[in-house]
């Protein structure tokens, strides 16, 4: 036997040869994009320039050869830039790689919990406007230092000092930024080719060759000081609830950053989906590692990850490699680090910083109504500090998810025959009672009302509002008629039955497709007394068209009109009166006048689909066949020769009483002479049921003639003229349906001909139940004389 070459473990994600092609270039990729990234992250926090490249190895290591995530790649994050450098300034940097082992504690534990799912509920919007207002806080302050000059405390004092930062000349240190900030602007306007090298890395070494060839005063960056002089880390020394917050800050922030970084990462490739429980324990180990050894905190970071995606990842081996290159060059090429300028450093983190306010997010959120919470998260990062702008973000958040889940919608309007159409939805609570008594107040008094609660959640403040308007109402000689869409909460709560204890989830409308009988209950209403009230369409027993109890009945399809009206007839006028005046049909559909067979319901049709014909037995008799029935003639003759319809459909019913009838042979007619008569266009269909003999597997007699008889009316027809003539030249098609009421299955009749030599109209035509939808076509010339 041969071996199947695409099954080789060698080829599979994280096998050799796929490592080898795939996750090796990418991980030289992603490398090239770290290394810049780390640097400039480590500026921005206000950490030596080595804690950088050892978070960046770490992630890399580390939580690629842990995580749970195929692609995703970790290490120093922007978004945490503000987080560390307030801790630095607070506590020292030793201290801060205390808080970061200990935070990395915090993110093995939760992980070990499994608690990782729990991060999504955090809202995107306030974790964009985070990462929004952390990239405007460094965009502000290392344009200090693109000028020449220093960042100051904080965003605005940034702000405010910039005009005078802008006026002084700095000389070559500006350029050095702003040849930067150039070659990073046009890096994405060139041709595919030319964009091998990542853009930080061009820009980074364009102005670093650019300064030692012009001979600029710019000022140096020495990693020789972080790589040479490690000491353990330290425990803070301050409030201990100040450093339990930063730790479980760091955590946080980090934890959910990667969980939501490897959600948008598993969007751009075909491999594995992440483990977010397994991603965030190995986060946490690597932030520990980190932490030991003096790095950075560590995050997934969506700019690398997604360079790595882009460049053909397979596996967490591209994530481990990139790790394994970022310490190589750590430890054998530090000394190039010394040749880029700060200033050059520093503008690289200017246009990440601008890059991290995305436009499109804030598009996105747009349709969601969360722009809000966008920009009060962005305001308060920016203004206040990081922590102080989630908490604003995740409090508007919450405010908003409030008013959405007790929004409710309250609309009354006359209608045309003088009554009042009140429609209630969503969840009512006592916060849209204000809402709601005043439209209810506005209906005028000793007008009938017909209330419509399609709620999935009433309170007591929201169900006594309604009781008192509905008690007040009646007594003031008006009438209400209360239909509950969705589940009984008014019915419920006044007879004092047991609430249902939570909301209840929404259901699909379910009240056109029932029958009157399904839809007819007597509920309690205390106004008074039990009030048996109208459920949907159809009227409770003694419940009058006014809605006063005792009254006589409201006949079904005068209930049925006026749900109609007040329901269905706004949402199908526009496509009525589209067709006013014309009907353009496209199919014939030939069935049983049975009460069950619903045509627009089986075959989920509306208005102007069906040009429909109902009869005894779905039977269409042949031409010239006695006794003469010009009916469905007339039917035929019209949809074919005026409306051009390209199907006519037969459909059959399991059990039906024509049938039946047949079987009985006509003993059952003998008192209903219109009907036997009719039952003569059936004996055909018999004899073909005599003729054909054995029976279907699982079926009776009865229902096995149901379906002959259809196949048997294709047949006949292709008696008609026209009928023949249309499905010869291809114009018309002949089919035929069973349906079965108990199972509520439409099966598609197919029948073939047995060979080209059979005579028309005898054995040529079979009947089964096609395995599978295959349209029954009558093929031309197999037709009886």
């Amino acid at each position: 036997m041969g071996t199947d070459t695409k099954s080789d473990s060698s080829t599979t994600p994280g096998g050799l040869t796929s490592v080898l092609r795939h996750d090796l270039p990418a991980s030289l990729v992603v490398f090239l994009v770290a290394v810049p990234l780390c640097l400039g992250i480590a500026v921005a926090s206000g950490a030596p320039l080595a804690a950088g490249l050892v978070a960046g190895a770490v992630g890399g290591v580390v939580a690629g050869l842990l995580g749970g995530s195929a692609v995703q790649v970790s290490g120093p994050a922007a978004g945490l830039a503000l987080v560390v450098a307030d801790l630095v300034t607070r506590y020292g940097w030793r201290a801060t790689c205390m808080i970061t082992l200990m935070a990395g504690g915090l993110q093995l534990l939760l992980g070990v919990f499994r608690v990782a799912r729990a991060a999504l509920a955090v809202s995107p919007a306030v974790v964009h406007g985070m990462l929004a207002g952390v990239g405007v806080v460094i965009a502000l302050s290392q344009l200090h230092v693109v000028l020449g000059g220093a960042p100051q405390s904080s965003a605005v004092e940034n702000l405010a000092e910039l005009p005078r930062q802008i006026a002084d000349h700095h000389g070559p240190p500006v350029f050095a930024g702003l040849l930067t900030i150039a070659v990073l602007a046009a890096w994405t306007r060139l041709p595919q080719r030319l964009r091998v090298v990542p853009a930080p890395l061009a820009a980074l070494a364009t102005a670093s060759v650019t300064a030692v060839v012009l001979g600029w005063d710019v000022t140096r960056i020495d990693l020789s000081v972080g790589l040479s002089e490690w000491s353990a880390p330290a425990w803070p020394l301050g409030d201990w609830h100040g450093i339990a917050t930063a730790v479980l800050l760091v955590a946080l922030l980090a934890g959910v950053e990667s969980l939501l970084c490897s959600v948008a990462v598993d969007k751009l490739h075909d491999g594995r989906r992440a483990d977010l429980d397994k991603e965030l324990t190995a986060q946490g180990v690597a932030n520990m590692v980190s932490g030991v050894l003096g790095g950075l905190p560590v995050a997934g970071v969506i700019v690398r990850s997604t360079a790595n995606a882009r460049a053909g990842a397979r596996s967490r081996w591209s994530a481990t490699l990139h790790g394994g290159w970022i310490l190589l060059f750590a430890l054998g090429l530090g000394w190039s680090v010394a040749f880029i300028p700060m200033e050059a450093l520093a503008a690289l983190l200017v246009f990440i910083g601008v890059q991290m306010v995305n436009v499109g997010h804030v598009r996105n959120l747009r349709g969601h109504g969360e722009v809000p919470v966008y920009f009060v998260t962005l305001a308060g990062v920016v203004l206040l500090g990081l922590a102080e702008g989630v908490l604003l973000g995740l409090g508007l958040a919450a405010l908003l998810a409030l008013r959405r889940l007790t929004w409710v919608t309250v609309r009354a309007a006359p209608e045309a025959d003088g009554r009042w159409h009140v429609l209630i939805g969503g969840s009512l609570t006592f916060l849209g009672v204000p809402r709601l008594t005043s439209e209810l107040r506005a209906i005028p008094a000793g007008t009938a009302v017909d209330l419509d609660l399609n709620i999935d959640f009433m309170d007591n403040a929201a169900f006594e509002a309604v009781h008192t308007w509905r008690q007040n109402h009646e007594r003031g000689g008006g009438t209400v008629d209360i239909d509950e869409i969705h589940d009984e909460w008014y019915a419920m709560a006044a007879s004092g039955a047991r609430m249902f204890p939570a909301k209840t989830p929404p259901v699909a409308p379910d009240r056109w497709w029932l029958p009157w009988s399904h839809r007819r209950r007597s509920r309690p209403m205390s106004a008074g007394g039990l009030i048996p009230v109208r459920h949907a369409s159809g009227g409770a027993p003694g419940d009058g068209a006014t809605g006063d109890p005792g009254g006589p009945a409201v006949p079904d399809l005068l209930a049925g009109a006026r749900e109609f009206h007040r329901r269905t007839a706004p949402l199908v006028r526009p496509v009525l009166h589209g067709m006013a005046r014309k009907q353009e049909p496209s199919h014939l559909f030939i069935t049983c006048a049975d009460s069950r067979i619903v045509p627009n319901l089986i075959t989920a049709s509306g208005p102007g689909d069906l040009f429909t014909v109902r009869n005894i037995g779905n039977l269409v008799p042949r031409r010239g066949a006695a006794p003469a029935d010009h009916s469905v003639a007339a039917s035929i003759e019209y949809a074919t020769g005026v409306l051009d319809v390209r199907t006519i459909t037969v459909c059959g019913h399991s059990g039906c009483g024509a049938m039946a009838a047949l079987l009985d042979g006509g003993g059952k007619t003998a008192e209903l002479p219109g009907l036997g008569h009719w039952l003569r266009h059936g004996a055909p269909s018999l004899a073909r049921f005599v003729s054909t003999g054995g029976d279907d597997a699982g079926s009776g007699p009865l229902d096995r003639l149901c379906r002959v008889n259809v196949i048997q009316q294709l047949e006949n027809l292709r008696t008609h003229p026209e009928v023949d003539r249309r499905v010869r030249a291809g114009r018309l098609e002949l089919v035929g349906l069973y349906f079965d009421i108990g199972a509520a299955r439409v099966h598609v009749l197919d029948h073939s001909p047995a060979s080209a030599d059979d005579a028309p109209g005898r054995s040529a035509l079979g009947v089964r139940l096609a395995p599978e939808v295959k349209q029954a076509v009558l093929p031309p010339g197999r037709h009886e004389q």
